[in-house]
C-alpha cells in the first residue's frame, strides 16, 4: 500500500469504492509521505493527522454498512490556508490570525466534505494570498518539489507543491491574478481558474477572485469541480444547476479545432526558456492532433489598468481595517492604492473591462481556445521576493511579472494551466489554455485531450 500516494484522485476514489483499499490505508500512506517530504518543502503548514485517521475509519465503516459513497468518499485532500476549516487553524498567512480557528467551513471545504473527502491539513499561502511567491511571517517559504532552491509560485503555492510532491491528490486554491495557474505551472500540476460564480465562494460581488480546483491531472480537476461547482443561494454570482456535468470527463475531438497561439499578450517580456518550451513541446501537440493553429491574440488594451484598479478596490474593502503594523509591504501597497481611488478612476477601469470583454467575445467567434504562457518566467530562486527583470526589461513592482496571468483574469474567461514541458535544467513550464465565455466544460475537455497527447505530461 506504500504507493497509494502515486494514484490519481480518480483512481484512488474508485479503488476505495470497490473496497480494494481502505480509506485508512490511503490516508496513512499520504501521512507517511508528508512526514518524509514536507519538512523540506514546507507545503502543508497545519496537519490534522489524528482527525484524518478517525474520519477515514468512519468512511470505511460507512462503506461496509452499505452507505452510498460520495464522489470523493475516503479520498485525502488539503485546503489552502485562505479557506476556513471549522475547528482547524486558518491563518490566511498573516500574523494577525496566527492562532485563528474558524467555527465554520468555507463553501468549498463544506462541499468537499459532503462528497466524502478526508481533510489532511492546510497548505501555505502568502499573506492574504498577496503575490505569486509563497512565503509569510507565520510559516516561512514553500519550496518547489522539482528544485527546493526555487519558488513553488503562489499564492496557492502550498497546494501546488503538496500535489507535486504526492502529499495529496487534490487541493483547493484561489485565483485573483493567477494564484491557481502560476503555482500549477511552477510545480508541474493542473490549476483551473473557473468562470466567476461557477464555484460559489462568498457573499460579495467580486468577479476577480475565484475559488477553484488543483490536481495532478485534468481529469482529477474535473472530478473536484463536479463537487465544488453548483448553485448556492448565498452567493450572488452563483450559477444555476450542479456540477454533475463535469464528472466522467471525455477528451474533446481535436481535428479541426481552431487554436489561437499567443506569445506575449501584446508585447509583454517573456523569458526565452518559457517560450522555448511552449514552441517545442506545446504547439507540436496541437498540430499533431490536427488542430488549426494560428498566431493570434486578442487586444489586451486596458487589461492592466482594469485589473489593478479593481484589485486595489477589493483590497481596501477586505483588509483596509486590519492592523497596518502587522501587514507586509505588498499587502499595504494594495490597500493604500485602493483607499486612494477616485470615482472617475473606477469608472475608467470599468469601461476598460467592458471593452475587453466585448473584444474577447468577438475573438472567440473565430477560435475555440487561446494558448498562452502561464507565467512570464520559469521558477525563480526561492530567496527572491519577485523577479525584477525579464529578458532585460525591468519589472518595477511585485505585480509586473504576473501580467500574463492577470490580463486573463481581467477578461473574465475561464483558464487552466496544464503541464507542457521542462526547461533544460528540469524546471516545469505550464501552458495556459483560455476558453470562451462560460466555456469551462469545453476548456476542460480540450485541456484533457492536450494532456493525454503530451508525452511530457
Amino acid at each position: 500500500m506504500s504507493s497509494l500516494h502515486r494514484l490519481t484522485a480518480t483512481e484512488l476514489a474508485a479503488r476505495i469504492r470497490r473496497r480494494d483499499v481502505s480509506s485508512r490505508e490511503a490516508v496513512q500512506d499520504h501521512l507517511d509521505r508528508i512526514e518524509r517530504v514536507n519538512p523540506e518543502i514546507n507545503a502543508i503548514v497545519t496537519l490534522t493527522a489524528d482527525q484524518a485517521l478517525a474520519d477515514a475509519d468512519r468512511a470505511d465503516r460507512a462503506l461496509a454498512h452499505g452507505v452510498t459513497p460520495g464522489p470523493l468518499h475516503g479520498v485525502p485532500v488539503v485546503y489552502k490556508d485562505l479557506h476556513d476549516t471549522a475547528g482547524v487553524r486558518t491563518t490566511y498567512g498573516s500574523t494577525i490570525y496566527a492562532g485563528h480557528v474558524p467555527t465554520r467551513d468555507a463553501r468549498i471545504v463544506a462541499r468537499m466534505k459532503q462528497a466524502g473527502a478526508i481533510t489532511l491539513g492546510k497548505t501555505n499561502t502568502p499573506e492574504f494570498g498577496t503575490g505569486s511567491h509563497t512565503y509569510n511571517a507565520v510559516f516561512g517559504v514553500t519550496r518547489n518539489p522539482y528544485a527546493p532552491d526555487r519558488s513553488a509560485g503562489g499564492s496557492s503555492g502550498g497546494s501546488a507543491a503538496a500535489l507535486a510532491a504526492h502529499m495529496a491528490p487534490l487541493a483547493s486554491g484561489t485565483d485573483m491574478g493567477g494564484s491557481l495557474r502560476n503555482p500549477a505551472s511552477f510545480c508541474g500540476v493542473v490549476g483551473l481558474r473557473p468562470s466567476a460564480g461557477l464555484v460559489p465562494a462568498s457573499g460579495d460581488w467580486c468577479t476577480l477572485a475565484v475559488d477553484g480546483p488543483m490536481a495532478r491531472t485534468v481529469e482529477d480537476v474535473a472530478l473536484m469541480l463536479s463537487v465544488i461547482a453548483g448553485h448556492d443561494p448565498a452567493s450572488p454570482l452563483s450559477w444555476p444547476g450542479d456540477g454533475a456535468r463535469f464528472r466522467d470527463l471525455t477528451p474533446h475531438p481535436m481535428r479541426g479545432l481552431r487554436v489561437a497561439w499567443g506569445r506575449d499578450l501584446g508585447g509583454l517580456p517573456v523569458d526565452h526558456r518559457v517560450t522555448g518550451v511552449l514552441d517545442t513541446a506545446g504547439r507540436p501537440v496541437f498540430e499533431g492532433l490536427g488542430c488549426f493553429v494560428q498566431d493570434r491574440e486578442p487586444d489586451f488594451t486596458g487589461a492592466d489598468e482594469a485589473f489593478r484598479t479593481w484589485r486595489a478596490w477589493y483590497y481596501a474593502q477586505w483588509f483596509g481595517e486590519e492592523d497596518r503594523a502587522a501587514l507586509n509591504p505588498d499587502t499595504l501597497w494594495n490597500i493604500d492604492a485602493g483607499l486612494g481611488l477616485s470615482g472617475p478612476e473606477l469608472a475608467r477601469a470599468e469601461r476598460h473591462r467592458i471593452r475587453l470583454y466585448a473584444e474577447v467575445s468577438r475573438f472567440f467567434d473565430d477560435f475555440d481556445v487561446l494558448a498562452l504562457p502561464v507565467a512570464q518566467v520559469p521558477p525563480f530562486p526561492v530567496e527572491t521576493r519577485w523577479p525584477d527583470e525579464i529578458e532585460g526589461v525591468r519589472q518595477t513592482g511585485y505585480l509586473d511579472w504576473m501580467r500574463s496571468a492577470y490580463y486573463i483574469s481581467a477578461t473574465g474567461l475561464p483558464a487552466i494551466s496544464v503541464p507542457c514541458g521542462y526547461t533544460d535544467n528540469g524546471l516545469p513550464v505550464g501552458i495556459q489554455l483560455v476558453g470562451r465565455p462560460a466555456g469551462d466544460l469545453e476548456l476542460l475537455r480540450i485541456a484533457y485531450a492536450f494532456q493525454l497527447a503530451n508525452p511530457t505530461s
